[in-house]
Order: structure tokens, then C-alpha cells, then sequence
């Protein structure tokens, strides 16, 4: 027997259920939280330059890209990162890999997906259409005349939309996955669950599932069933680094463990504290930099923070060091701010440490 009061529950929850996938909050800013557009950090100065391009809908994406200035520039053409955001979050979320990549002289180019933050369109679809975005982002890119080779740094749906883009493009160098999920279903089950907070029996389960399934197919035109990244990944050979937070409750780690043992290419799996939404330790993005050093086959003296952190091909685990559980990698001379959390949305407190970023070290 079960209490009949789940029916009850499920219907109450039904828009919210559906929403959590596709129509999660927006995140709303302005274009100046993204910084002043010639920014110096340590002895360099570096550039923002915005620009808008349109997706195989017709969408318009809202993107930045974020590169040394022209007089400080290494080289004419130069490795670039791509970023890819959460589900409810914007490409205001790259701004903490500015202090981890730019230094390196690794470009970093960030865009709100098609019905995120700036951009056009109603509604995400977890990486399904997303990955349509990307490849427009990656085409661009190619053809600027600006940049070599390119990785991406994808984090939830962004991670997702990695992975459904990867085993298509193996010219990608490589790729930080952090908490994406291997199934979409088995997600939803996972949420509803979450949502509902009881324990559903079996066929209101599936029943439950297939209202969403068919709400979302009416609104998003995907299939639910069809959203399985475990799929692609005994396809792919770009080497990839894989997280999960330990107590992640909205992608729960299995989903990453699973995805890193199905994989096909060179792979490190760390698991790290915190949940989907805290802020990321210094030693994941140490070891974010030293894998793009490796993937994208960078010669560069190492800034000494991240001389002992992981290459590609060995698994490892976070510091157990408090003092580096909240920090951000810092290879320049001059403070940066501190890993901002990861909200989804990203909400006023990643906003507050760019403007202090910016107020500190903005160039007239």
C-alpha cells in the first residue's frame, strides 16, 4: 500500500518538474557585470571583446572573448578555451577561469546558450540542442584566423553538451567535464524523487515521467529517452578530465564515475567537496590548468602553485589542505579574486568579486 496523498504531490509538482529541465530560472545581468573590457592582471593586460552570432535556429548567442591585448599577444594566433555554463546560468560563469587560463596565454571564450541569460530562444534542452550552439561557436572560431587549437570547459549542461559534441569533433584538444549526468531519465528519476521528496512507487514513477517526457517534447521538440551522453563516450578519444562533488545532490557523482568508465580516451577522474553549486577548490583548478597545458600542448614555465597538481592520464583526489578548500589558482603576482560559487543562477555574490576585480584593476 502507499499513501495516496503522493498523487497529490506529483500533481503539485508537475510544472516545477518539467520546468527543473527546461525552463529552469534565467539568469538576468547586465553586459558591465561581465567587467571593463581592458582589465590588467599582474604586469599584462588583457581584452574583453562581445559579440553576437547566430545558432542553426537563428538564435542569437550573446558571446565574449577574453584575450591578451593586441601588444601583449604572444602570438598572433593562440590556444583558446571554450566555456559552457550551467543549466540556469550564464557565460558570467567563466569569469573564474580568467585568473586560471589567461595567464597561461590560453584565450578563453564564454556564451550564454540559446534560452540562457542574454541570449535568444525560451527554453534549454540539457545539452541536446545546445550542442548545435557549440558547433557554430566552434566554427567561428576556426575560421577567426586567431586560434589554434581549442578545449572546453563545460560544467552540468555545459559538461553534457561537451561530451554530445566531442564524439562528432575529435579536433577538440580536450575537455573538462564537471558534474554531467550519463541519462537524462535516469535524472528525472532521481529528481522527482527529489522533488517529491518520498518514495514513489514504480508506476506512478514511470507514469509521472512520461507526462514530463511529453510536456517537454510539446515545448523543446527532444525526447528525454534520446538524451543519454553514456552513449557517446565509447566513441570518443579526446582526453578529458572528470569531477564530481562529493555531496552533489542535483547530478549525483555516479553519473560522472559511470561516464569516465565507459570512456574511450585518455582520462583523470577527481572527485572534489562540496555540492553542484560550491565554489570549485584550488586544486581542481590547478589541475584544470595543468591538463590544458598538456592538451593543448603548451610550453610554459609553470607558475609553482601548480608544479605538483595532475597530468593527463592519472587519476587523483583533493587536497585534504582546508586552507585550499575555497582559494582559486593564482599564477600572477597581483591578488585575483577568490573561486566564486557556482550558483545556478549565478546570483550578486560572483557579481560583487568581478566588480571588485574590476574597480582593482580596470586599465583607463
Amino acid at each position: 500500500m502507499f499513501d495516496g496523498s503522493i498523487f497529490g504531490k506529483i500533481n503539485d509538482q508537475y510544472a516545477e518538474l518539467w520546468k527543473a529541465i527546461i525552463r529552469p530560472p534565467r539568469d538576468v545581468y547586465d553586459v558591465k557585470d561581465l567587467g571593463p573590457p581592458v582589465f590588467s592582471m599582474g604586469n599584462r593586460t588583457y581584452q574583453r571583446t562581445d559579440t553576437t552570432l547566430l545558432n542553426p535556429k537563428g538564435e542569437r548567442l550573446v558571446c565574449s572573448h577574453f584575450e591578451p591585448i593586441p601588444t601583449e599577444r604572444k602570438s598572433k594566433i593562440l590556444p583558446c578555451v571554450i566555456y559552457l555554463h550551467g543549466n540556469c546560468s550564464s557565460r558570467l560563469e567563466a569569469l573564474s577561469t580568467i585568473p586560471v587560463l589567461l595567464p597561461l596565454n590560453i584565450t578563453i571564450f564564454c556564451f550564454d546558450f540559446a534560452g540562457s541569460g542574454l541570449s535568444d530562444g525560451e527554453y534549454v534542452s540539457l545539452g541536446y540542442h545546445e550542442r548545435e550552439d557549440l558547433g557554430s561557436v566552434v566554427e567561428m572560431l576556426r575560421e577567426s584566423g586567431t586560434v589554434s587549437c581549442i578545449g572546453i570547459w563545460g560544467r552540468s549542461m555545459g559538461a553534457v553538451t561537451a561530451l554530445l559534441h566531442g564524439d562528432r569533433d575529435p579536433s577538440i584538444a580536450g575537455m573538462v567535464l564537471d558534474s554531467p549526468f550519463a541519462d537524462l531519465q535516469v535524472l528525472a528519476e532521481e529528481l522527482v524523487e527529489f522533488y517529491i521528496n518520498v518514495s514513489i512507487p514504480k508506476f506512478l514513477l514511470s507514469g509521472a515521467l512520461q507526462m514530463i517526457r511529453m510536456s517537454i517534447q510539446q515545448r523543446c521538440e527532444f525526447d528525454i529517452k534520446d538524451l543519454v551522453p553514456i552513449r557517446h563516450v565509447d566513441s570518443c578519444y579526446i582526453p578529458a578530465l572528470f569531477t564530481a562533488a562529493y555531496n552533489d545532490n542535483f547530478i549525483r557523482p555516479h553519473h560522472a564515475r559511470e561516464l569516465h568508465e565507459a570512456y574511450a580516451g585518455d582520462k583523470n577522474f577527481v572527485m572534489i567537496e562540496g555540492d553542484h553549486n560550491s565554489p570549485r577548490s584550488r586544486f581542481f583548478m590547478d589541475s584544470v590548468a595543468i591538463f590544458f597545458l598538456n592538451a593543448l600542448r603548451i610550453d610554459v614555465q609553470l607558475p609553482s602553485p601548480l608544479e605538483h597538481r595532475i597530468p593527463i592520464g592519472e587519476a587523483s583526489r583533493p587536497s585534504e589542505n582546508p586552507s585550499e578548500a575555497n582559494g582559486s589558482v593564482r599564477p600572477t603576482s597581483q591578488p585575483v579574486p577568490a573561486a566564486r560559487p557556482l550558483r545556478e543562477p549565478v546570483r550578486p555574490e560572483l557579481r560583487e568579486s568581478v566588480e571588485r576585480l574590476a574597480g582593482a584593476h580596470a586599465v583607463e
